[in-house]
């Protein structure tokens, strides 16, 4: 109270804002001179600006007939930069430097807490800036005297080996440059030399210069007065004191960042609620890898919605043992490599899958063995592992958390949809890594191949076991041998007879299989023609009456939710891919139902076969492909369905591109013409055979495979 009574309120002074120049008032800070000059007695020659860069120039006479400047040096610059002629594109016309250019730059990138002030008849009217710049001399005179030098100096040798003999002719080698990538070309639009091209691209807006007494400059202050001291621009200054003072000195970026930063794997809680949940769990998550689902609930806090958690988790993690892992892209964004080998991130995130892939099998994996597959160095697979599991002495790499069979048993709608997309990442890591598949791990209760415990087998113990296997295996694979001989030999005896192959349903014996062969119908028609050379229809005796397959109707039979749900997929399925294999098309499959909401009809479970009477139900038709003896395609990748009639003009054309195929393995895009031409009675042009290529073919080494069919 003491400080107050001695430093008593003088005078209080209305403040006013003023917009009329809000978005077109500059500050311009030109270097220190003498107090008894000031920029308005200088003459203006010119003054130009960028706008978007908000830069500036401006050109001032010198003058030459003050006592403290030196004509002699002046004539020298005049000379090194123009030489001895002058002509209209001459710096200095009078031959003497009598001129300079200030160039401006940016002396703060914030100018929201700067204004103009003008004081008049007890009011204090502000002006916010818009810009303030820092206006520099120019030295760009001295290029273009090294440049004039330069030039004297190429002539002056042009003419002392006029004399000499002209040099021998050298061959010269022309080359042309590839196409340029999108990662190249967006480092060559992030690189200093093309900003600098952009910026010298801007063209020059030409200003005209008022002095301090001009009747216009008079014009232009009267602007930065408020226009009516009532009006409706006072009323944002119409605010409390705190509110007040905060828009005059609004916080800082520059002092926020001074501020103390904790360390990157360091979380701020407090922090961290302020974001969407989503960001939330993602942060979590990356920075712990691997997370029960109970303990991240705990650090959300108890007000957060399980379901909208979970919905979240799936986005940025991988459930494994009941666990969840954070995503591979999330820890190897796109565009970075590996610190150690400097690999790409997709490398690392296929290696990474295929480590938390085997911790889905079992709860011990061997580095050596992951090192092996991937191909990857010591370091990147130790940094998989050490994500998500812990060493034990000659044991190997155990996973780091006990399986939470809890959340299993709480949640298996969610466990169903990840079993569903680590069907689909394992059939492409066994298609990268060219891994051999083997009988698949039942499906325990909860997540696919979590399994309570696991014994490492020793080297001897392994040499037993696949001979074991082999042993078993003779026997299967000498009836196969058998059945191909007879095949061959029918074929033989009647070219026109295909002996149609079903799949052999769930659950049977090796006997129980056997039988099936020996009863499975033939197809005797010797005809030749189109139909006579696909699988057409369901298969014997499914394609009528009210019979069901492990407890649902028939695909055909459209009364069940289930029935109408597949056959929906597969018709939108193929009426935008036309060929598919059974195993893409059971990807993709997967792949729907896994973006399924929990609860869906769909997860009561759909068998192969029901898939694939689904779709010749649906009008696609099975295609015979003659695929090579010594193929490395599976029985799911042999099988390849067609559709048939999509009701477009291109069904004709397609048809008999699949007769093509119920025959040849590959075929040369002439044959392919040419049989067209003929079938279709009509000279088809480039584009229409493109589009039925496109629709059901790939192209691989000067041949043509129909998709999926091509084994590289």
């Amino acid at each position: 109270m003491a400080n107050e009574e001695d430093d008593p309120v003088v005078q209080e002074i209305d403040v006013y804002l003023a917009k009329s120049l809000a978005e077109k008032l500059y500050l311009f800070q030109y270097p220190v001179r003498p107090a008894s000059m000031t920029y308005d007695d200088i003459p203006h020659l010119s003054a130009k600006i960028k706008p978007k860069q908000q830069k500036v120039e401006l050109e001032m006479a010198i003058d030459t007939l003050n006592p403290n400047y030196c004509r002699s040096k002046g004539e020298q610059i005049a000379l090194n930069v123009d030489g001895a002629c002058t002509d209209e594109s001459s710096t200095y016309s009078s031959k003497l430097m009598d001129k300079q250019t200030f160039c401006s730059s940016q002396s703060t990138s914030n100018t929201a807490r700067y204004a103009a002030a003008l004081y008049r008849q007890g009011e204090l009217h502000l002006t916010p800036l818009h810009g303030i710049l820092q206006l520099r001399p120019s030295f760009s005179y001295l290029d273009k005297a090294d440049a004039k030098h330069r030039e004297r100096e190429a002539a002056n040798e042009g003419d002392s080996s006029q004399d000499e003999a002209e040099e021998d002719v050298k061959q010269i080698t022309v080359r042309f440059s590839r196409p340029e990538s999108e990662q190249a070309r967006q480092r060559r639009v992030q690189s200093y030399e093309f900003l600098q091209k952009k910026h010298a691209e801007e063209p020059w807006v030409h200003l005209h210069y008022y002095g301090l007494r001009d009747s216009r400059s008079e014009h232009e202050r009267q602007y930065l007065l408020c226009q009516g001291s009532s009006g409706v621009e006072n009323t944002e200054l119409v605010k409390s004191p705190s509110e007040y003072l905060m828009m005059l000195m609004p916080p800082s970026p520059e002092e926020e960042k001074d501020k103390p930063v904790a360390p990157s794997n360091v979380l701020s809680m407090a922090q961290l609620r302020t974001l969407p949940l989503a960001d939330q769990i993602k942060i979590l998550m990356k920075n712990v890898k691997v997370m029960p689902f109970a303990n991240l609930m705990s650090l959300l806090g108890p007000s957060i919605d399980s379901v909208a958690v979970l919905r979240g988790i799936q986005k940025v993690a991988m459930l494994v043992q009941g666990n969840w892992v954070v995503k591979s892209d999330i820890l190897y964004p796109k565009d970075s490599s590996s610190p150690h080998s400097g690999v790409p991130a997709e490398v690392l995130c296929r290696g990474r899958d295929f480590v938390m892939w085997k911790f889905t099998q079992s709860r011990w994996v061997v580095r050596k063995e992951v090192a092996a597959v991937t191909k990857l160095c010591t370091e990147d697979v130790k940094d998989f592992l050490e994500h998500m599991a812990v060493v034990r002495v000659n044991k190997g790499w155990e996973f780091i958390l006990p399986s939470d069979g809890d959340f299993i048993k709480k949640h298996p709608d969610v466990v169903q949809r990840q079993h569903m997309l680590w069907t689909g990442i394992q059939a492409k890591l066994e298609k990268v890594y060219n891994l051999v598949k083997e009988g698949l791990p039942k499906k325990p209760d909860g997540q696919s191949g979590v399994q309570g415990s696991a014994a490492l087998l020793s080297g001897d113990q392994r040499v037993q076991a696949a001979k074991s296997k082999a042993q078993q295996n003779h026997a299967l694979l000498e009836r196969e041998l058998q059945r191909r001989k007879e095949q061959m030999r029918v074929s033989a005896v009647l070219p026109g007879v295909r002996i149609k192959e079903e799949p052999m349903s769930e659950g049977e014996d090796e006997e129980d299989q056997d039988a099936e062969e020996d009863e499975e119908p033939m197809d005797t028609s010797l005809g030749g023609g189109l139909h006579n050379r696909l699988a057409n229809g369901l298969p014997s005796g499914r394609a009528a009456g009210g019979d069901s397959f492990n407890g649902h109707p028939l695909p055909g039979c459209a009364s069940t939710p289930v029935a109408r749900e597949l056959r929906a997929f597969v018709e939108a399925t193929f009426q935008r891919q036309f060929v598919l294999t059974l195993s893409e098309l059971k990807r993709l499959f997967n792949l729907h139902l896994a973006s399924l909401p929990p609860g869906h009809t769909l997860f009561s479970g759909i068998s192969d076969r029901m898939l694939q009477d689904t779709v010749l139900a649906a009008g696609c038709k099975q295609i015979l492909v003659p695929f090579p003896p010594q193929t490395a395609a599976s029985p799911d990748e042999q099988k390849v369905f067609a559709l048939w009639e999509s009701g477009d003009m291109s069904d004709q054309h397609r048809q008999v591109l699949l007769e093509i195929f119920s025959k040849n393995y590959r075929v040369r895009r002439n044959m392919i013409q040419s049989r067209l031409t003929q079938e279709c009675g009509e000279d088809l042009s480039k584009q229409e055979v493109d589009k039925v290529l496109k629709d059901c073919c790939v192209s691989y080494g000067g041949m043509w495979y129909l998709k999926g069919t091509v084994q590289s």
